[in-house]
């Protein structure tokens, strides 16, 4: 096409760095501990990985994992590995060494950047790494250096802060490859591409209200979903990054105080940690902090405790596969003169399509037509547009069938009400059939979080000679109380329809992913192993 150079260029978020290195050299654009970067000083460490990568061979489609947490060779690697073509593979730290060895082997790393702390985990895997031409040591927490190859900033050293043209010609081109969380069995190697991580990094910015004199706090794992795009967001916007290596309650709050952090992205579990700390501590926030949730549907009582202290939630939805969230909870005015109990409510739902997003919709699975927008018939969430995944890495079959239809099949169960807000109901798997009923297990969780001795739940189907399935509820009781299973189960009959309380409670601690969602699939083998479903 005459003259495209003029009109088009790849879309690709490498391009933040440099446009907020050039705008506002001197400006804090990363904060860790006692250490400041300005963008000038990011720009050029950004400039000096990627020339060191590609003086060891490295470029366009090569892959190199990360195994770090929120530091800032993390966020470095976000813009220094697909600056030269590169594809960056960021590893869940908190995995075994045989998961993670699984992961570099199966997405053909060639290096790998593994942080001092989890050296310990990668060593037994060493060789193993059949792919892997060199290791770095991130030396952070102490000078040792665990594996064979250089320290970071040595390494560092050898590359050059000469600008680097990106090596991006084409938008489509993988960027990265985020392995899904194992919510529901072993993890698929999740590709994106630079155009969708350009247009959702800036999605965010906008469905978040984040500007240039804005502090973003890294609770979220920038291994995950690459921190939902927030890696590039926020210098997208010149804001400042506050690297978190240890989310603890007490730690974020010590960073929201000090550096006047605006925006935190965190699971429930971290907000139940947040609210219960603010509570004992009669912490109250002195300036606005938006606090944009996901990963399970939030409790209302939990979104109030969090407001509470001066916190706005945000309720954001999406998985692995869409980059992350792909809706949000949009406030209206008009929800403003309702009970804040109303308005936890409404919070709590999972919304309309980011603005970049453009098409959610709930559907009949067998049919694919949409369901009725009655906030009652159930169907399955289904997406499409710039920010769902190229596909899964090396499994075209897989790849079809979550593409089945010409829609990205999220195997979440929801309703859809009239002002196009969707609700989910439950993952496919979760939906309780007892006696012929369909029981949504995240309705009696929420019940169960309403009980004051109750931190944590979940609930899944078991079991049951006479009814095929009932639901079975999984406690986590806060500290210093002793609720009984009868206590819970009368407190559930007292608050919806007696057929939906469990009728068995037992009192544990809960499995999780690293990123905090509660593993539901390993509570149902448990209950189902060597058992046959007597409801379909």
């Amino acid at each position: 096409m005459e003259n495209k150079n003029v009109f088009f260029d790849v879309l690709t978020p490498v391009h933040f760095i440099r446009r907020s290195a050039l705008v506002y050299p001197d400006k804090t654009a990363v904060v860790y501990n006692d250490t400041r970067f300005t963008y000038r000083e990011f720009y050029e460490r950004v400039t000096r990985l990627g020339d060191a990568l590609r003086k060891i061979g490295i470029g366009k489609g090569d892959k190199v994992a990360f195994v770090c947490p929120n530091t800032p060779p993390m966020l470095e690697a976000h813009y220094a590995v697909p600056m030269i073509g590169a594809v960056l593979v960021s590893v869940n730290i908190r995995l075994a060494s045989a998961e993670i060895s699984y992961i570099i082997n199966h997405s053909d790393s060639k290096v790998v950047f593994v942080d001092n702390e989890f050296a310990a985990v990668v060593k037994p895997i060493v060789g193993e790494l059949s792919q892997v031409k060199k290791i770095v040591n991130i030396c952070d927490i102490s000078d040792e250096r665990p594996l064979d190859g250089p320290e970071y900033n040595d390494f560092l050293a050898t590359g050059s802060n000469e600008e680097i043209v990106p090596v991006v010609d084409d938008e489509y081109q993988n960027i990265t490859i985020n392995y899904t969380s194992g919510t529901t069995g072993l993890p698929k190697g999740v590709m994106y591409h630079h155009r969708g991580a350009y247009l959702n990094a800036l999605g965010e910015m906008l469905e978040t209200g984040f500007n240039s004199s804005s502090a973003y706090l890294w609770t979220l794992p920038m291994f995950h979903c690459n921190g939902w795009c927030f890696t590039w967001g926020v210098t997208a916007m010149s804001g400042t990054h506050v690297c978190l290596r240890k989310v603890v309650p007490e730690e974020i709050y010590k960073m929201i105080e000090r550096e006047k952090v605006t925006h935190l992205c965190a699971a429930p579990t971290i907000l139940i940690g947040m609210s219960t700390y603010a509570t004992a501590n009669s912490l109250k926030l002195d300036h606005p902090l938006q606090v944009i949730t996901a990963g399970a549907p939030p409790a209302p009582t939990i979104i109030q405790n969090m407001e509470s202290i001066g916190a706005n939630i945000l309720h954001v939805y999406g998985l692995t596969e869409v980059y992350g969230p792909h809706t949000v909870c949009s406030w209206k005015d008009e929800w403003a003169d309702l009970s804040p109990e109303e308005q936890a409510k409404i919070k709590s739902r999972q919304g309309v399509s980011y603005i970049v997003a453009m098409y959610t919709d709930v559907v009949d699975p067998l049919t694919m037509q949409p369901v009725p927008r009655d906030g009652r018939t159930i169907g399955e969430i289904v997406m499409r547009g710039n920010n769902v995944m190229m596909g899964y890495y090396k499994d075209p079959q897989a790849t079809a069938i979550a593409f089945e239809g010409g829609w990205f099949h999220s195997g979440d169960l929801a309703v859809i009400h009239p002002d196009s807000y969707i609700q989910i109901m439950d993952r496919k798997k979760d939906i309780i059939i007892s006696g012929g009923e369909n029981i949504s297990t995240v309705e009696v969780e929420n019940v169960i979080y309403r009980h004051p001795d109750v931190l944590e739940v979940a609930v899944v189907a078991v079991p049951d000679e006479k009814w095929g399935e009932v639901a079975k509820a999984f406690v986590v009781p806060k500290e210093g109380t002793k609720p009984t299973a009868e206590d819970i189960i009368a407190f559930c009959k007292a608050n919806m329809a007696k057929f939906k309380a469990p009728k068995h409670v037992v009192f544990e601690a809960l499995p999780k992913t690293a990123t905090g969602k509660i593993q539901k699939f390993k509570l149902r083998e448990k209950e189902w192993q060597g058992r046959q479903k007597k409801v379909n």
